[in-house]
């Protein structure tokens, strides 16, 4: 049940969900210009967070190992760095390029900063909604 509660899928649907909220709300709101930046930091920040998920993914399933002969304990000692090595340098590779795109996008002058802020913020309102939620189930189903 937690696990239904908890899905990633759910969460990336939800992040969709509520960018587009934020995109309505803001067009409605405010205008386009504010809109589009809240658009293009939230693609960059759900699309971010998808790219993780899948090299967490990889990295946890490299992680998986069942063999008990030692050459086959150091062979995947060995492979487990280099995933280890391959998943942080990954990781800083996006965040680097992250960078360079909302720097050229700021640099610019075509987004408005704060809007880019809001849809950058997309994840983190979609986690807090999905923790909410589940301690919100949890709480009521304690009380049964």
């Amino acid at each position: 049940m937690a696990e239904e509660l908890l899905s990633l899928r759910k969460m990336q649907v939800l992040s969709w969900a509520c960018l587009l909220i934020l995109c309505c709300g803001s067009w409605f709101f405010l205008s386009w210009e504010f809109a589009w930046a809240v658009a293009v930091g939230g693609v960059i920040s759900i699309v971010s967070f998808m790219m993780t998920h899948q090299d967490v993914a990889r990295f946890m399933k490299s992680l998986d190992s069942s063999g008990e002969i030692q050459e086959e304990k150091k062979a995947q000692e060995k492979t487990l760095q280099v995933g280890k090595s391959r998943y942080i340098i990954k990781f800083w590779l996006r965040l680097a390029i992250i960078g360079l795109v909302l720097l050229m996008l700021i640099k610019s002058g075509k987004v408005n900063i704060f809007g880019l802020l809001v849809g950058l913020s997309t994840v983190v309102f979609t986690i807090t909604l999905t923790t909410v939620g589940a301690a919100g189930h949890y709480i009521i189903s304690s009380r049964r």
